[in-house]
C-alpha cells in the first residue's frame, strides 16, 4: 500500500456531520502540509467533495474522494485514495495536469539518476508515481507491487489505471503481492519503496535487514527513493509517532547505506514528511537537466541524512 499525504479536512456545509481525513500526500513539497482550504484554516466544505466509493477490502478500508473543480483548494479537481481508518491519501489524480504538487512530483526526478533498467514501485496504491514516470520519461520498464488486489481494481475504474496499462502494455507491469517480495531476475535499477500500513510506515523497514534484501535486488548502479513519511501520517495506533518512525527507518538505511543516505523535507515543518535516496548524490546541474523545468527545484532540496 502506498502512503502518505497531509491530513485532508472536510469543512461542514450547514448541517452536514464533520469529516476528517488526515494525510497521506504531503500536501505540499511547495505547500502546507495539510488540505485546508487557501482562504480558512477549516478545510473544504463538504458540498466540495463527493464520495465515489466506500467499502472495506480484507487489507484496507477504501475510500475515493472527489474534489470539486471550484473548489478553492489545491487538491480541487483530484480524485484521492484514501486508506486505513484514519483517512490517510495514498494517492492522488488530476482530471486536468499532470503534476501532483505532492511527494509524488519528487519521486518523479528518480530515472535520471538510475542506470537503465527496470523501476520497481513498492506499494503501487493507484499509480500516482508510475503515471507520472511514464508520461515524462519515454524509456524504462515499471514493475508495481500492491498487496491489496482492491485498490488496483479501484485504481482501474477511478484513477485511469486500465489506461495506463494499455496505453504502456509493455512497459507497466502489475503484480499482486507483498511488495517485500518483489524481484525480477534482472535487477532492479532502481526501487521506489512506499510502504505503509494501519497509518504506519511498515515496521520491517525499521529493520536494516530489509534494507540490505533490497540492496540485493538492485543491479549495478542502482538506487532506492522512499516516502518515510513525518509528522502529516496519522497512525492507527496513536501511541506510534511519524517523526520517531521517521528516524528508526532512516538510521536502518544508513547502517546498510553508510554515509549514502539523503533526504529531502517537504512542508512547513521539516518534520512534516521526508523523501529518503541511497548512494552519493549526483551532479546536481546534470540531475536538473534531465527532470521537467518544474521539477527542477527539488534536486536543491536533498541533504546528507544527519541525526
Amino acid at each position: 500500500m502506498a502512503a502518505g499525504l497531509s491530513s485532508l479536512q472536510i469543512q461542514p456545509s450547514l448541517q452536514s456531520p464533520m469529516f476528517h481525513f488526515p494525510p497521506k500526500l504531503n500536501q505540499s513539497h511547495k505547500q502546507s502540509t495539510t488540505l485546508k482550504s487557501h482562504k480558512s484554516d477549516n478545510g473544504i466544505p463538504s458540498d466540495q467533495v463527493k464520495t465515489l466509493a466506500k467499502f472495506k477490502s480484507r487489507h484496507n478500508f477504501i475510500r475515493v474522494l472527489e474534489v470539486s473543480r471550484k473548489s478553492d483548494h489545491p487538491f480541487a479537481g483530484s480524485r484521492l485514495l484514501l486508506l486505513d481508518k484514519p483517512g490517510n491519501i495514498h494517492s492522488i489524480s488530476f482530471l486536468l495536469k499532470l503534476l501532483t504538487g505532492t511527494y509524488f512530483d519528487v519521486f518523479a526526478t528518480f530515472p535520471p539518476i538510475l542506470p537503465p533498467g527496470p523501476l520497481g514501485i513498492l506499494g503501487f496504491g493507484a499509480g500516482s508515481a508510475a503515471k507520472l514516470i511514464l508520461e515524462l520519461y519515454p524509456q524504462g520498464v515499471i514493475h508495481g507491487w500492491e498487496l491489496d488486489p482492491a485498490v488496483v481494481s479501484v485504481a482501474r475504474e477511478y484513477f485511469g489505471l486500465s489506461k495506463l496499462e494499455r496505453q504502456y502494455r509493455d512497459r507497466l507491469i502489475i503484480h499482486i503481492g507483498n511488495a517485500l517480495n518483489a524481484n525480477v531476475d534482472s535487477g532492479f535499477a532502481g526501487l521506489l519503496v512506499d510502504v505503509f500500513s494501519n497509518g504506519c510506515l511498515i515496521p520491517e523497514l525499521q529493520d536494516p535487514d530489509t534494507w540490505n534484501k533490497m540492496k540485493r535486488k538492485l543491479r549495478e548502479g542502482g538506487r532506492i527513493m522512499v516516502n518515510v513519511g513525518g509528522s502529516c501520517v496519522e497512525p492507527e495506533d496513536s501511541r506510534r509517532d511519524g517523526r520517531v518512525i521517521v528516524l528508526e527507518t532512516l538510521k536502518a538505511m544508513e547502517m546498510v547505506f553508510p554515509g549514502e543516505v539523503s533526504v529531502l523535507s517537504l512542508g512547513r515543518n521539516k518534520d512534516d514528511s521526508s523523501i529518503a535516496v541511497t548512494g552519493k548524490l549526483p551532479d546536481l546541474d546534470l540531475w536538473k537537466s534531465n527532470v521537467a523545468k518544474s521539477l527542477r527545484f527539488y534536486v536543491d532540496m536533498w541533504k546528507p541524512f544527519s541525526e
